[in-house]
Formats: C-alpha cells, sequence, structure tokens
C-alpha cells in the first residue's frame, strides 16, 4: 500500500531516528578504543557482557552523564537541519563544511575535504580529489544518513536518491555511497515498518536492502553475506563482515544492518552487540541505532531509553 507523510510526520521520524543515532554514538564513544578506566569492582563492561546475566545495560552500569558525541552526530544534524528547511538534499547547500568542530573526531581525510570546501572549493573536486583521485569510501556518509532515511518511509527510492546526494559532497567512491544508500534504504524500511505496525523478518529487511543497492559494490555483497549469518555467533559474523575497524563502508555497513535486521525492536540489544563487537564501536552504534530507532522510536518498550537519551549531549542549538 502507497501513502504519503506531511512534513512534520517526516521530521518525527528522522528526529527519532536522530535520537537513535546520537545516543549509540555518544554511548559507544565511550566504549571506543582507549577503553574507560574500570575500577577494581565496578565491573563496567559486565553490565554489557558479563556472566553476571544482565542483559539491559540500563539496568547494570553505565559511563556518567554527559555523553559526548562525535563527528557522526554532528553531520546528521547537518542532513536533518537540510531536510527541515527543505525537505531535500541540496548539496551544493549541506553545510557540512561550516559546522564542522575538529574537536568531534573526524578523520585526517574528512577534515581536508571540508577544509577544501570552505576554502572556496567545489564539493565536487574536494570529494573527487581524496585518496590519490579515488574517492572516500569511508563509512562517514553512512554513519549521518539514518534520519534521512527515515524521513523518506513512504518511498525507498527517494530515500536512496537522497542519500546518495547527501554522501556525494564528501564520498566520491562507489563503495562510500553504496553505504550510504544501503543505510538509508534499511531506515526507510524500519520506519514503514512502524508505521504498518509490522516487524519484517530480518531476511526480509536486508533482502530489501540489497534490492537497491548498485550491484557490484563489496557493500551489496556484505548485505547478501548477512542475510546468510542471520543467527549466528556474534564472533563470525565480525569475522565476515567486520566491525569497522578499517573505517571503511565496506567493513561497516554490512554488520551495522545485521545488527539492526536481528534487533530491530531492542534499541538497548542492538547497541550492546555493537559495544561487544568492538572496531569503529561510536560508528557502528550510531548506524544501527539510527535503524533500530526508526523502528521503535524514543521511551518506547524496546525503543531508546529516556535515561540514556538524558545522559546524551544535547544536540546542537543550531539544530531547528
Amino acid at each position: 500500500m502507497s501513502f504519503t507523510l506531511f512534513a512534520d510526520a517526516r521530521l518525527a521520524l528522522a528526529r527519532d531516528s536522530l535520537a537513535g543515532l546520537s545516543t549509540g554514538d555518544a554511548l559507544g564513544e565511550r566504549y571506543a578504543p582507549p577503553a574507560p578506566a574500570v575500577v577494581p569492582g565496578d565491573d563496567v563492561l559486565g553490565a554489557w557482557t558479563g556472566p553476571s546475566g544482565v542483559t539491559d545495560p540500563g539496568a547494570g552500569i553505565l559511563p556518567p552523564a554527559p555523553w559526548s558525541w562525535t563527528d557522526d552526530t554532528e553531520m546528521a544534524c547537518s542532513v536533518v537541519a537540510e531536510l527541515a528547511a527543505a525537505g531535500t538534499i541540496d548539496r551544493d547547500r549541506l553545510a557540512f563544511a561550516e559546522r564542522c568542530d575538529a574537536r568531534r573526531g573526524y578523520g585526517a581525510g574528512a577534515m581536508l575535504i571540508l577544509r577544501l570546501i570552505r576554502s572556496g572549493t567545489p564539493w565536487p573536486v574536494a570529494a573527487a580529489s581524496a585518496f590519490d583521485g579515488q574517492g572516500s569510501c569511508g563509512n562517514g556518509a553512512a554513519m549521518r544518513v539514518g534520519p534521512l532515511g527515515a524521513y523518506f518511509a513512504d518511498s525507498t527510492a527517494r530515500a536512496a536518491a537522497q542519500a546518495r546526494a547527501s554522501a556525494e559532497v564528501t564520498h566520491a567512491h562507489p563503495e562510500g555511497t553504496a553505504g550510504a544508500v544501503a543505510v538509508a534504504v534499511a531506515a526507510a524500511l524500519a520506519a514503514r515498518a512502524r508505521l504498518d505496525g509490522h516487524r519484517p523478518a530480518p531476511a526480509r529487511l536486508l533482502a530489501g536492502v540489497a534490492a537497491v543497492v548498485d550491484a557490484g559494490t563489496e557493500v551489496h555483497r556484505g548485505v547478501h553475506t548477512a542475510v546468510g549469518l542471520l543467527g549466528r555467533p556474534l564472533s563470525r559474523v565480525v569475522a565476515a563482515l567486520g566491525n569497522g575497524a578499517r573505517v571503511t563502508a565496506q567493513d561497516t555497513v554490512a554488520f551495522t544492518l545485521w545488527v539492526a535486521a536481528t534487533h530491530l525492536d531492542d534499541y538497548p540489544a542492538a547497541i550492546r552487540t555493537c559495544v561487544r563487537a568492538g572496531g569503529d564501536v561510536d560508528t557502528t552504534a550510531a548506524i544501527a541505532g539510527a535503524v533500530v530507532a526508526a523502528y521503535t522510536g524514543v521511551g518506547t518498550p524496546g525503543g531508546v531509553p529516556d535515561a540514556w537519551l538524558a545522559a546524551r549531549e544535547p544536540l546542537p542549538a543550531w539544530l531547528p
């Protein structure tokens, strides 16, 4: 059944996804290497994975607040601000460069591209110049795009096209763009399922993503591989798909979508899985969190816990 969303409903879905993205980013950052110090007797990681049987991080020990977010959230906020202002992505206006705070943990390649854009270099030239003219295949375009997918819950085709536009500003490599498309379509399908009141089977969700992502890319192959890994142990999944340790779309996106498909109705479990997997934890938790929150919402059973959201650093004042 086709339907059309009004602007306020689109933004509500995007904001829930952004809450999941930013909370996962901020909490995941606390567990990213170097790991936070553990005071003897506190068993901080035991609250996530220890033998005590605790399965809900909210019932265990969490890092002290506030949880500061990273570049993942800052760039996602720019995407949401652009959608709130125009309802579409204008690549010339997308303000990653103007709102870039180097203290948020941007990678060296991203900083180079954004500095070029800020200095007046056209974004197509700046993006294409990265990595000896290959363009970036990093996971940066994927980490920020979940809320965009939720915004376009009524059209996976439009979610894919808009995700591609948002990615091309900084990620000219086909893999970087494919990663953004995959995450956006997953978030669109998750938000659509929320509106329909029916959770899709994990394999169906991943198949829906694979149907839209450019065939021939490693991201596409990874999503197909993820289907065959549903129900498998986490260690085997990480060995096959990666955990973001290489900071590329290829070793990040398929894993995060496996997490989201597996735990689509349980946000804390999705974030806990990203933490247990290690690697680029803030980014994997941001991507998986954005997709899952598009389905669960905030403060609902299985959704982003209110206490976690309260512990997260407030979002930028410039966000509408």
